[in-house]
This record gives structure tokens, sequence and C-alpha cells, in this order.
């Protein structure tokens, strides 16, 4: 464990129970988000690269403008 989180995790055990439930639930739906987000992240590489090898075509062909032209 880093110095900083053992730190946050001893100013929180100083709260009262409400908060440091509400500090621990904030803090493992952030560690679930983050896994979904990293999880979703590697499964659509192909599909990021389909859409970039479309952007460029677009772009090579001339259908694309610059975004203070729009």
């Amino acid at each position: 464990m880093t110095k900083l989180l053992e730190k946050a995790f001893t100013e929180a055990a100083k709260l009262p129970q409400p908060e440091q439930d509400l500090i621990a639930r904030q803090l493992l739906a952030d560690l679930a988000s983050e896994s979904r987000w990293s999880e979703a992240f590697a499964n659509s590489q192909n599909q990021l690269g389909e859409l970039a090898d479309e952007a460029m075509a677009e772009f090579e062909a001339g259908k694309t403008k610059p975004l203070d032209e729009l």
C-alpha cells in the first residue's frame, strides 16, 4: 500500500461510521467502474481500429472539414 493511500485510510478511520461507509462505497464503485472501463477498452480495439481506418479514408477523400469551419 502506498503511503498516500495509507494516510487516506487513516484519516477516513477518524470519521463517523456512516461517513466511512460512504467513502468505502464510493471507492468500491470507482474501482468497479475503472475495471469495467479497462475491460471495455481492451475489448474494443478492433472497432477502434476500424473507425480510425474509416476516418482516415474520409480525410484522404476530402470528406472532412477542420473543426473551426463547422
